[in-house]
């Protein structure tokens, strides 16, 4: 049980000390969630934070339950989609994309993305129940061709990890919790409340605020 993502992302750094201070590496986080376990990673380890944006597409009886996710370059589906209309996905895919061009416009305003090819990737988020979201995140990330990625994972259902650890081109996979008995990521954390979009600007901008002041110090 983490007492919050505060305290997750900085169990997850311990974990990755020997990364600290390198110029080659960057963590990306999973809006809106992993955006605060990502932002204790990056203070700890004096690194860059950036964010990958998806979204999952839920399933049409149960919104909560994913059956895919969609980035605004890819989409992946899983085997739940069996049965449902190809008309539905497309046009969740489509309402989907539409709220993260928003996300890209609000997150970045006249900041460019950072550049990950040729980086080492921590890809961080809060949890993983069915890990599409993560695992689209991933294939989005790939596209930029990183020297190497890592995936860090508080938490994680048992069957995601499976799925994660089947993916090429991953050196290593960190999880330090992964319950046989999972039923949602917020069931590990005594604090889950919603992250907003004001939260996540505001991370980003004190985790890079703070980077950018140690790495002109250094």
């Amino acid at each position: 049980m983490f007492v919050n993502r505060e305290e997750a992302g900085n169990l997850l750094a311990d974990k990755l000390m020997n990364y600290c201070n390198n110029s080659d590496a960057v963590i990306v986080a999973i809006p809106r969630g992993g955006v605060p376990v990502g932002s204790a990673m990056s203070k700890k380890l004096n690194l860059p934070l950036e964010i990958v944006l998806s979204k999952k597409i839920g399933h049409p009886f149960n919104k909560e339950y994913a059956i895919g996710a969609v980035t605004l370059k890819n989409r992946i589906l899983g085997d739940s989609v069996l049965g449902i209309s190809k008309l539905y996905i497309e046009e969740e895919t489509e309402r989907v994309r539409t709220i993260l061009k928003k996300r890209y416009q609000l997150y970045y305003s006249t900041k460019k993305p950072i550049e990950l090819k040729g980086k080492t990737v921590i890809l961080v988020d809060d949890g993983v129940a069915t890990g599409n979201t993560l695992i689209s995140s991933i294939k989005l990330i790939q596209l930029q061709k990183p020297s190497s990625m890592i995936v860090a994972l508080p938490v994680s259902s048992p069957s995601a990890l499976k799925n994660i650890k089947k993916l090429p081109n991953i050196l290593s996979i960190i999880c330090l919790f992964a319950p046989r008995d999972f039923r949602a990521v917020g069931q590990f954390y005594d604090e889950f409340n919603q992250v907003n979009d004001t939260e996540v600007i505001k991370l980003l901008k004190e985790a890079n605020d703070n980077f950018q002041l140690n790495y002109s110090n250094s």
